[in-house]
Formats: structure tokens, sequence, C-alpha cells
């Protein structure tokens, strides 16, 4: 097309289109990675991660440079963590996903394991509308959405939470203390920083919370080594 010096079409003649980059939702890779999941698992990681990044023109899900690797970078992620996770859940007990913007790592987890009531909770109710919309095309019965802060849930209400990129591991245990019940499981799904992280904690927070590394994995055809902290509640 013949532009003026401005760069700008000439009168009559259509504007420029430019081409929308939609990064490839590879059946294969899931295949690869994850032989244990069932074929209808693997199918619903698929769907959740189309919708994902169709949503994200629209919805602020995940940063434009982890769109490409979305099923490493996040899915990923999510199974090998809620794979471990599961196994130290305590039992007949909801899993609040604190934070839980795009969905991830809740709606994961909700799909893997559907015994489980999962609750998203997040403050942004635009994000929830879209987790309540996988949820739906998913069939996920046992996964339900809270608009609304962490720290205003009801005292010793929960059990069981998980939660990625929700904020530091010190600030993400004040935050929690109310909320948590004595004896409650906070799963933290962190990158290779987490030891700094957790020496960071002022230490009369372990009166309160009891801090291990419950597991380490690799994401899939990458360097990039994720943990899982798990604090317990052990005071008031």
């Amino acid at each position: 097309m013949n532009k003026n010096p401005s760069g700008t079409p000439k009168n009559g003649e259509e504007p420029a289109v430019e081409a929308v980059f939609v990064p490839e939702v590879s059946a294969a890779r899931y295949e690869k990675w994850f032989p244990q999941l069932s074929a209808e698992a693997r199918e619903k990681l698929l769907t959740y991660h189309s919708e994902l990044i169709k949503f994200n023109r629209t919805i602020n899900l995940i940063s434009p440079g982890t769109a490409k690797s979305a099923d490493a970078t996040h899915f990923a992620d999510a199974v090998l963590a809620s794979e471990e996770i599961q196994k130290h859940l305590i039992p007949d007990a909801p899993l609040y996903d604190f934070g839980s913007g795009n969905g991830i790592p809740g709606l994961v987890f909700g799909l893997l394991y559907p015994q489980v009531k999962v609750v998203l909770v997040d403050r942004d109710q635009r994000k929830l509308e879209f987790c309540k919309h996988i949820a739906a095309t998913l069939k996920l019965t046992n996964v339900s959405t809270h608009v609304g802060g962490v720290e205003e849930l009801p005292s010793g209400s929960i059990k069981n939470a998980v939660a990625r990129g929700f904020a530091p591991l010190s600030k993400a245990l004040l935050l929690t203390r109310k909320p948590l019940a004595k004896g409650g499981r906070f799963f933290h799904m962190k990158g290779d920083g987490w030891a700094n992280e957790l020496a960071q904690v002022p230490s009369q927070l372990f009166s309160v919370w009891s801090p291990s590394l419950l597991a380490q994995y690799r994401i899939p055809d990458s360097n990039a080594e994720m943990g899982v902290v798990l604090t317990e509640k052990i005071g008031d």
C-alpha cells in the first residue's frame, strides 16, 4: 500500500490491519508431558488453555511474555503442583485458591480431582467471571467463586489453601492468619527463590506457622525448578 510520508493511508485507502499472534495450543505436548492423565483430563486442559489465550486479548489474565509457553509456564506448573498437594490435603475440607486471578491453579486442581471442592477467591470480578465461564464449559460442578479479599473471609473458616503469585511468603502469612483454622494447611507455589522468601519471614510468625518444603519439580522442556512450600498453622 502506498502511504504518505507520515505513514498513514492516503484518502480512500483501507488502513492496514496488524496480524494478531495466536500461540499454538498443542495436544501432543500435553500427551507427552502427562501420559498419566486421562484423555478427558488432557482435553479439558486444552480447552482451558485455548479459552485463556482467547480471553487474554481483552482481560489481563497472563502476561504477554508467557502466552507462547502457557502450557509449560502455567498449566504444567499447576498439574505438577496439584499432584503433590492433593496427597497432603486435610480430608473433607474445600481447597481455597487465594488470589486466583485466571483460575490457575484452582481450576486445574478442580478438573484433575473432581472429588475435592475448590473455591476461587479474588477481588477482580471480571477474572472470576472468566473462571466461572471455564468451570461451566468444563462442567466442573466442584468449583465455586468468592469475590473479595482473602483477609475478609470468616475467622478460622479455612483448612486447606493454595496460592500462586498471590504475595511474597511473609505477606501471604500475615493476610491469611485470621481465616486459616488452627491446624490448617497453606500450600504456596514458588519458583527457585522460595528459600530467600522463607528466610525473610519474621521470626515471630514461626510461633503461628510451621513451614516446610513439600516438593520440588521441573517444568517440562525447561530448566525452571519450582517448589511447593507448606505452612501449617500451629498457633493463633
